[in-house]
């Protein structure tokens, strides 16, 4: 194959991927705790006979952007908002542990509790299970209480305590699932210096105007390559014209 179309055809599958995962960020510019994944171009030497001298641009995912996102009060008991390091530990859908920012927290038709997006929240000894009641709050530290139905305000049950951890950042990898894990299934102890805000939710930290200059920027990069690919061919095409002429 021409090198000029190779080089080019590469190039553009290699741009189209870096778009998956920018589209990925803009697509979840409202999800609460969402971490923006991040990407870089890298050059890549082609190994083989005769081809020492190609470079290919390779994009490189390489890894989560931990940085805060900003937050939100919502006045709603059930949301919840991690200041500074953290997160909450939830059950992923292979059953591990797993790791989220989101605080969107309700109780499902199970009597047990969970985020926005179905993942049930543990405690220490497991996913908490919620006894009906008619008021739950969530205290700085994690605690769940609530005031059993047909009781007064006095009367304030603790009933599990949510099981917030702060992992190396470094270790963890978003799976997936998009939820954050550590290696190997490991887990994380818990940790009492992660609190708590309640009445607030954490949203997406994605810089959208970055997003969207990358997107523009992606999408003139994918342009050039596919007309560096119709260049080829016109040269070739003009090349085989004069070989016909000679």
């Amino acid at each position: 194959m021409d090198e000029m179309v190779y080089l080019a055809m590469t190039g553009a599958k290699q741009t189209e991927y870096a778009q998956a995962i920018n589209s990925n960020n803009l697509a979840n510019i409202s999800t609460s705790g969402f971490r923006a994944d991040l990407h870089a171009f890298s050059s890549l030497a082609i190994e083989g006979p005769g081809a020492e001298s190609r470079v290919n641009a390779v994009v490189d995912s390489f890894g989560t952007d931990f940085a805060q996102g900003p937050l939100v009060n919502t006045g709603r008991n059930l949301d919840v908002a991690i200041q500074g390091r953290g997160f909450f530990v939830v059950q992923s859908p292979d059953g591990s542990e797993a790791y989220t920012r989101a605080g969107d927290l309700r109780v499902n038709s199970g009597g047990l509790l969970s985020n926005g997006a179905g993942h049930l929240i543990m405690g220490d000894g497991g996913p908490v299970a919620v006894p009906p009641n008619s008021s739950l709050t969530i205290g700085a530290d994690g605690t769940v209480s609530v005031q059993p139905l047909g009781q007064g305000p006095e009367a304030l049950v603790i009933v599990d305590r949510l099981k917030l951890v702060d992992p190396d950042i470094k270790q963890l990898s978003k799976g997936s699932d998009g939820l954050l894990h550590l290696p190997e299934g490991q887990t994380a102890d818990a940790d009492a210096s992660v609190t708590l805000t309640a009445g607030s939710l954490e949203q997406s930290n994605v810089n959208v105007a970055m997003t969207l200059v990358n997107m523009i920027e992606l999408s003139r990069q994918y342009e050039m390559q596919v007309n560096a690919m119709k260049t080829a061919k016109e040269n070739a095409d003009s090349a085989a014209q004069l070989m016909r002429v000679g």
